[in-house]
């Protein structure tokens, strides 16, 4: 018995390739610390002030290698 979730036909190259060009990467949205105007993910703290939501959360590593 053939049935059930078996493919029927056999689904061409072009098809294939055609639905997989689709599968892209964009690149990330960034946004600005209104601190220090650096670029960063959106909802994190800023890697380069340690600011999030006008507070510091994360002490700032600028060229300290600790």
């Amino acid at each position: 018995m053939t049935g059930g979730l078996t493919p029927k036909w056999k689904k061409s190259r072009s098809r294939t390739r055609s639905r997989r060009a689709q599968w892209k990467a964009k690149p990330p949205t960034l946004a600005t610390c209104p601190r220090c105007r650096e670029a960063v993910l959106p909802h994190t703290a800023c890697s380069s002030c340690g600011w999030y939501k006008g507070r510091e959360y994360v002490q700032a590593i600028k060229g300290s290698n600790a």
